[in-house]
């Protein structure tokens, strides 16, 4: 990263030789260069490694890490423009070296320059390639970031200068920020990362003193080298920032040369921090920065690559007990860390917490994203702000007054005073964090297509617990919501029926269409039950002194086969019918054809003889008065001319 003292490490490792040259320059003077050049890299000293490995592949010498390590600075110096172009280099001259996090880099790269497309193909292939890739990519990221968007106006922030602010927090009735703009020192210690002055701590609008005018944090919290990323207790007394390696007036590397950071606590005593006291779970092996305080004050959160994270790095939290000691350390787990960067963790007073993300989907670089944190439950949707917060560029250090609805983040955007500038907002529409999916459907009778009225349908949690429920109407048409930050099952059932569900899996909550075909249930139905009525089909009817198959009763009888297919114990006897005109003699025979033209029909459509029967009851089984010598119309006498399928064992 660039001049915010992000937790950062890189890939360190590589060759000085195997150099592509264009012109004739010794190759031990090509190894001096870039032996220095690598140097200032493992040192973090990215602008001069820039420099070094630029000027060397201007001359025309390339190889696979030059452009990695060049491409690493350019993109953890948030200059995305150029990263993209080494890298794409990278990609087209060294396609077998572009390892998964090269893949990832560029994909970030091509957003911060608004090239979404190439970089979401970039994303899948960095999916593909992993399978400890734990983000969720939506391919309608963009259309839920807009939909999101437009929530926030940006106010501007009188006190940034035209070096690096940022990170502000909350102090009394005004901020703590950190800058690293020159207040008068004879010495001027540059931070070499970035080549710009250490980072201090300041204070406006805090107190009597500090009222519009920025002045240095009183007391002893800022030294020769990095402080910044505070957090003060509600009631004054107690700070905790962060600040370089720093030990007895000298840095302290780790075995890599790598300055780390480190959280320490300060007092407030009598309106000056003292007592700096350093965290016990620090370590010189890693970094730990960036505090945050849990709105009762008993927990701290904080970022760190210590060993057990996710990624580059992770929020982290541990609860104070007192005394200048902490309970166990905890990640905060995949659901909101990722391969990636998640850093500058901010919490409002009603539990949610803010952080800046490049693996989490966004438009570039950093963003800020927000999520619902509550009894140590850290699986709730994650959600980007939207614009104008967010964009191309790298968005962090997000807080929030939830009473006043305004608070302040930092941007490296384009248009700002300086490098990184402090901006003010207020929200005029609060950010949805429920991930609320509707869902809608119509459930159906599988065989006969009919709609299905009265169904029950129901949303199962992963416990197997109802979580709500509602009833089919009219036209066999239903609406529920459901929480996609989390599995669930829809099920609809209805008497008669088997149920069917289908499981939805957590999302972004995109709406969801669910059709559900049901299945008659035939034990319910038992032997002797009119199979068509069972399935809901329409009657099949026959022709005066007729007996071949008209051919709307042969969609009917298709319907019948099917269910004879799914069920293949499934047995048929078909009773077929005459109306009361004719001699009894006549119709009884006229109707045991009809019995058999049925029978034949679903015999020549692949149904075994020895599943079916068929028998004629002539006019024996009229279902209306239409009876010998009653006058009835042709309707009427229509109804008693059909078949009836009736189950057998």
């Amino acid at each position: 990263m660039h001049k915010r003292i992000l937790i950062l490490w890189v890939l360190l490792t590589g060759s000085v030789f195997g150099l592509r040259a264009q012109d004739s320059i010794p190759e031990k003077q090509i190894a001096r260069t870039m032996e220095k050049a690598d140097e200032k890299y493992r040192e973090y000293s990215f602008s001069p490694a820039i420099d070094i490995y630029k000027k060397v592949l201007d001359k025309g010498y390339s190889s696979p890490e030059l452009l990695k390590k060049l491409g690493n600075a350019y993109y953890f110096n948030a200059k995305y423009k150029e990263a993209a172009e080494i890298f794409k280099k990278l990609a087209d001259t060294y396609p077998d070296e572009m390892e998964v996090e090269y893949i990832f880099r560029y994909a970030q790269s091509l957003k911060s320059e608004g090239n979404y497309a190439d970089a979401d193909r970039l994303m899948e292939e960095f999916k593909s390639l992993t399978a400890a890739y734990t983000g969720e990519f939506d391919e309608d990221y963009m259309d839920k970031i807009e939909k999101n968007s437009g929530r926030y106006t940006l106010k501007p922030f009188a006190y940034n200068s035209k070096y690096s602010d940022f990170a502000a927090s909350y102090y009394e009735k005004g901020l703590i920020f950190a800058s690293d703009r020159d207040t008068g020192n004879l010495a001027r210690y540059r931070h070499t990362w970035n080549s710009r002055d250490f980072l201090d701590l300041y204070k406006v609008n805090a107190d009597s003193v500090s009222d519009n005018k920025v002045v240095k944090l009183d007391g002893d919290v800022n030294t020769r080298l990095h402080e910044s990323t505070s957090v003060v207790t509600k009631d004054g007394s107690m700070m905790y920032f962060t600040r370089n390696n720093y030990l007895d007036g000298k840095k302290s590397r780790d075995e890599q040369g790598i300055i780390r950071l480190k959280i320490y606590s300060a007092e407030n005593v009598d309106g000056v921090w003292t007592n700096i006291i350093e965290l016990p779970f620090n370590s010189d092996a890693y970094s730990v920065a960036h505090p945050m305080l849990s709105p009762d004050g008993k927990r701290l959160y904080f970022v760190s690559d210590m060993p057990g994270s996710e990624g580059e790095s992770d929020i982290f939290m541990t609860d104070i007990i007192g005394d200048g000691t902490y309970g166990p350390i905890k990640n905060l787990g995949k659901n909101i860390n990722t391969k990636a960067r998640e850093t500058f963790p901010f919490i409002t007073d009603d539990g949610v917490l803010y952080f800046a993300s490049d693996g989490h989907q966004g438009l570039g670089g950093l963003d800020v994203f927000a999520t619902k944190i509550a009894f140590d439950d850290y699986s709730q949707p994650v959600v980007n702000v939207g614009k104008p917060v967010n964009g191309p560029g790298d968005d962090f250090s997000f807080i929030y007054d939830t009473d006043t609805k305004t608070g302040y983040f930092a941007s490296n955007r384009e248009g700002g005073m300086g490098d990184d500038d402090i901006y003010a907002f207020v929200e005029n529409e609060p950010l949805v964090l429920d991930c609320i999916q509707d869902v809608t459907g119509t459930v159906r009778d599988r065989i006969s297509n009919e709609v299905l009225p009265g169904a029950t349908v129901m949303v199962i949690d992963e416990e197997n617990r109802e979580v709500s429920s509602t009833i089919t109407d009219s036209n066999g048409n239903y609406f529920l919501q459901l929480d996609c930050s989390k599995g669930n099952f829809v099920r609809a059932s209805r008497d008669g029926y088997v149920p069917a569900e289908e499981y939805l899996y957590k999302s972004y909550g995109k709406p969801r269409i669910i059709d559900f075909y049901l299945e008659r249930d035939f034990v319910t139905g038992g032997f002797g039950d009119d199979l068509a009525k069972l399935l809901q089909l329409s009657t099949i009817y026959f022709d005066l002194n007729k007996f071949n198959i008209r051919p709307d009763a042969e969609i009917e009888i298709q319907k019948v086969i099917v269910a004879m297919e799914k069920y293949p114990s499934l047995k048929i006897k078909v009773n077929s019918h005459t109306d009361s005109r004719g001699a009894d003699a006549y119709n009884l025979w006229l109707s045991q054809k009809r019995a058999e033209s049925t029978v034949q029909y679903m015999i020549s459509k692949g149904i075994s003889p020895d599943r079916l029967q068929g028998e004629g009851f002539g006019e024996t089984r009229l279902v209306n008065e239409c009876f010998n010598g009653v006058p009835c119309s042709s309707e009427q006498h229509q109804l008693n001319r059909r078949s009836e399928f009736i189950i057998f064992e």
